[in-house]
């Protein structure tokens, strides 16, 4: 018997690296899984148009039970025709994984309006369509999980990616959206933040013995690190799991902040720009979050 017996997933994005180690744990932990990718490059070129196809031969090889689905979720359209994949396919859907995304980096004054929408669309558009579409199936059901991957990218900060940092960010808004909205259904909602060595960030500029020594770091943590606790969230153990946010790095797992009030000041006749400037400073400053990317804030290695 496996966690999740008796389950359908939908997992995008799902054709390699960390979505294709989710949809193949998921598998081997009984839930029927809907694999949907398109078959595209890091940068959202035509690449592999077999490729979820691949997946599901591998997954029946080991006993599972699987279904492709190569639509792209970046339109409506396609993302009501994966949900209803699912639906002819196995009758339900207990668990969508939003996962699929494309990096188009860039250094915020060089970032072109094509490189901000092509990853917002793919990244936050499609979560949120493939969510929409399979909302209503869940709550005729009664229950449901999406767990959506965000990235400490977004989360913490990172050098050149405005467009994926703001689709991350957005990706966590959505899903507390989701937790609250949809809570009456007994449906859940959680963020995944993971660290895995996969497509997302094999493009990280080797330059640098230090460079080096952090990717070499990154290649130890694989992509199946992360399908244990996918599985978790999209099971009935985790009923009472929704509205947080969690990070994966390899064995450990992290239960990250949001944000919330830490300080204050009060002025009972109001406030000026010039008695702002005189105080919130002084009483703030020591509280402000600085400007880290997430290598500084995760600066011990892996376990």
């Amino acid at each position: 018997m496996g966690l999740l017996d008796g389950k359908v997933a939908i997992v995008t994005g799902a054709g390699q690296g960390i979505g294709r180690a989710i949809a193949e744990g998921l598998a081997a932990d009984g839930a029927r899984v809907v694999v949907n990718d398109i078959g595209v490059s890091l940068t959202g070129e035509r690449e592999n148009a077999a490729i979820a196809e691949e997946v599901v031969l591998a997954i029946a090889d080991r006993g599972g039970e699987a279904a492709a689905n190569m639509d792209s979720i970046a339109s409506w359209e396609g993302a009501t025709r994966l949900v209803e994949t699912a639906m002819d396919r196995f009758g339900r859907v207990d668990l969508v994984v939003n996962n699929a995304g494309i990096l188009r980096d860039a250094i915020f004054h060089k970032l072109e309006p094509e490189q901000w929408r092509a990853v917002l669309a793919v990244h936050l558009d499609g979560s949120y369509h493939v969510s929409r579409a399979a909302a209503p199936v869940m709550r005729q059901q009664g229950t449901g999980s999406f767990v959506f991957m965000t990235s400490t990218a977004g989360l913490i900060g990172n050098f050149g990616q405005a467009n994926y940092m703001a689709a991350k960010m957005g990706m966590v808004g959505l899903m507390r959206a989701i937790a609250m909205d949809m809570q009456r259904f007994n449906v859940r909602a959680n963020c995944i933040a993971p660290f895995a060595w996969s497509r997302m960030i094999s493009s990280i500029p080797v330059e640098t013995e230090a460079d080096k020594a952090r990717v070499a770091k990154l290649q130890r943590m694989t992509p199946d690190k992360i399908a244990p606790l996918v599985g978790f969230l999209g099971s009935d153990r985790a009923k009472d799991v929704s509205g947080q946010i969690f990070t994966v790095r390899n064995n450990e797992i992290f239960l990250m902040s949001q944000p919330r009030p830490i300080r204050s000041i009060h002025r009972s006749d109001g406030w000026t720009a010039e008695t702002i400037a005189d105080l919130l400073p002084g009483a703030m400053a020591p509280s402000f979050a600085p400007l880290e990317r997430s290598t500084s804030v995760f600066s011990w290695d892996p376990i």
